[in-house]
């Protein structure tokens, strides 16, 4: 089941062997995560008695004697063996985070968790800049909340970026707006492994990076004000403020 956490309850044997052997039994809850990941919880602490991170394998085996688990990754293995079950079953789950909003396709609650906008409900997910702030405002198109990022300006778009591009916004704004740092060039915006400009004339690069562009350089590019403090666009430049 996509998107569900199993349960294992019982009186059961855990063993997990790595570079060494450990074997422990007692009444247990196993969770076994959509990625994998087993956890083994006993009745003290908040530390699992056992775990496996992002077990490359899992596998379930059910007959008169009870339920066995079996999780591998590399060099490692965790072995559940259950004497007596009192529940083996699947829970949904989703990620958890703040809220931030409706999702307008379901109605569900939108959640802001680990880099994405996650819906509880139906489940879309929206890849979430870094730096970026949710907002209240809702797009006019699409319904979902607008979000606030800055890349030489203040751009406010939609949480989907098929539905409104952060490149194409920078594009449309700053595209030949620059002079390029090495040769007076003209830069254009361009995204390969990120957002950059690029001298039509000699070749060089420049990562636009998070903040609001303040000013110009000694060496006539654009000054940004970013969250370690104001720099030139080109990192290198020997003009860039100490």
């Amino acid at each position: 089941m996509q998107d569900a956490t199993r349960v294992l309850a019982g009186d059961c044997t855990v063993s997990y062997e790595d570079e060494e052997r450990t074997e422990k039994r007692g009444e247990v809850v196993v969770l076994v995560k959509p990625d994998n990941t087993v956890l083994v919880h006993d009745a003290d602490g908040y530390q699992p008695a056992s775990w496996l991170t992002r077990a490359d394998v899992v596998r379930y085996a059910s007959d008169a004697d009870g339920v066995r688990l079996v999780a591998g990754s590399g060099t490692e293995r965790l072995d559940v063996q259950s004497h007596e079950t009192t529940l083996d079953t699947f829970a949904p789950v989703t990620p958890a985070g703040p809220e931030v909003g409706t999702c307008p396709d379901c109605g569900g609650p939108l959640v802001r968790a680990r880099g994405d906008v996650v819906c509880v409900g139906c489940r879309a997910r929206y890849p979430l800049p870094r730096d970026a702030t949710v907002l209240d405002e809702r797009c006019d198109d699409c319904g979902l909340p607008e979000i606030r990022v800055e890349r030489g300006a203040v751009f406010d778009v939609c949480l989907d970026r098929y539905c409104e591009s952060i490149d194409e916004a920078v594009r449309e704004r700053f595209d030949g707006a620059w002079d390029c740092p090495a040769c007076g060039g003209t830069l254009h915006v361009e995204r390969r492994s990120a957002l950059r400009t690029v001298c039509e004339d000699c070749g060089n690069a420049y990562a636009i990076p998070t903040g609001t562009v303040v000013g110009e350089c000694d060496c006539g590019g654009p000054r940004f004000e970013t969250p370690s403090g104001t720099r030139c666009l080109a990192t290198a430049c020997p003009a860039r403020a100490p």
